[in-house]
């Protein structure tokens, strides 16, 4: 468990259990995601590099610190992965948004790509990959595997929620990617949903069943 970060602010954790209440309807839900990732990007974010700039203030001139120009991407898996780049765009505008949409064959039961359209200088950005669950983790791993087949070398994971057996697939399968999440719930169960969970993200985000 070395490469999984999970946030224990308060802030972060009242949202969360506003958002895991099956009352909360679409509108809020919508809302308290975006607030959550953007108060999880200040710290996948920590590790931006530094630089030293001069400026003037109404006094007189100084030195401040200024992000040196670090490349970012932000690549929600559709169609839950939506609801969190608002919030981490808000905070990093110039980030570059990638979309990875993935299905799980019926027969075969391996996720299967049907659309991945991402920044042409992949291999110059850190990417984030967001997605609120971390259920199986087949999604997620497999979002993974198609960034570093198209030349991703910095990649991180964000979730809201994680199921143990997701973190241990993808951790099985890319070791060197770190997960940001929320929470580690219990289990999943036997249709896996993670327990307790909060549903089924993307039907909550967009008011569909």
């Amino acid at each position: 468990m070395s490469k999984v970060h999970t946030f224990d602010h308060p802030l972060i954790q009242h949202k969360l259990g506003l958002i895991r209440d099956k009352n909360t309807g679409s509108k809020d839900f919508r809302e308290l995601v975006e607030e959550v990732s953007m108060l999880m990007a200040y710290e996948v974010f920590r590790d931006l590099p530094l630089e030293e700039k001069e400026v003037e203030t109404p006094i007189c001139k100084t030195t401040v610190k200024s992000i040196s120009g670090k490349k970012v991407g932000i690549v929600p898996i559709l169609r839950a992965g939506l609801g969190m780049v608002e919030g981490m765009v808000k905070l990093i505008p110039a980030a570059k948004v990638g979309h990875v949409g993935l299905y799980r064959d019926p027969e075969t039961l391996k996720p299967v790509e049907y659309y991945c359209k991402l920044p042409t200088d992949v291999e110059e950005r850190d990417l984030i990959i967001v997605d609120p669950m971390l259920a199986t983790g087949g999604s997620a791993s497999a979002a993974i595997t198609f960034l570093k087949e198209r030349g991703a070398k910095s990649i991180k994971l964000v979730c809201l929620i994680s199921a143990p057996e997701g973190i241990e697939k993808v951790h099985s399968e890319h070791p060197d990617v770190p997960i940001f999440t929320a929470a580690v719930d219990e289990k999943l169960n036997e249709h896996a949903y993670i327990v307790p969970g909060l549903g089924d993200a993307g039907d909550r985000l967009f008011g569909t069943k």
